[in-house]
């Protein structure tokens, strides 16, 4: 049995053009040390993550307490929406999970953005058989990921939001959610 956590990242003010550099807000600074508290008995052996800074933040305080380098993988990071020709934010995402194929100038597609993510979590599943690995990673990248091994995932997810999931022989048996708003 694989198990990988998945472990959206908290909150991040949007500041225009930092995406990937943007952190978290004291807010997300302080679910950042729940994370922690709620993944330290889990025995982690591996924590990776996007590049983008509020994903890893999200995990660091973990893998400060574990001792654990965080292993950044560029394929983990969001998906690129890019312009949404005049509709809002929230509408645009609602059109590419409807469509798969659809993309917005600029942007990424879910079909595409979900193949380059899941051939690192299958990389991540076959370098670490039978272990316990976290994956800071962002909301919509998640779904997609999840979502290639079952297509009914789709969760009202929070900020930050954690998932266990387990795999026997690259196959899901199951999902679970472990983050609880207090």
């Amino acid at each position: 049995m694989t198990t990988l956590y998945f472990v959206r990242h908290a909150e991040s003010p949007f500041i225009d053009g930092k995406e990937r550099s943007r952190g978290l807000s004291a807010e997300g600074s302080l679910a950042a040390v729940r994370v922690k508290e709620l993944l330290l008995g889990e025995g982690i052996d591996a924590i990776t993550s996007s590049p983008y800074q509020r994903a890893k933040d999200t995990v660091q305080p973990l893998a400060d307490a574990l001792g654990l380098p965080i292993a950044e993988q560029e394929d983990l990071r969001e998906r690129e929406v890019g312009d949404f020709q005049g509709h809002s934010f929230l509408d645009a995402k609602k059109i590419l999970f409807q469509d798969p194929t659809t993309s917005f100038p600029g942007g990424e597609s879910s079909k595409a953005a979900q193949s380059r993510a899941v051939q690192v979590l299958e990389g991540i599943l076959n370098t670490h058989l039978g272990k316990r690995v976290v994956i800071g990673t962002h909301g919509d990248i998640m779904t997609l990921m999840l979502q290639h091994y079952d297509q009914h995932f789709w969760q009202g997810m929070t900020l930050p939001d954690i998932y266990r999931v387990e795999f026997e022989e690259g196959r899901l048996v199951n999902i679970a959610r472990l983050w609880s708003e207090q």
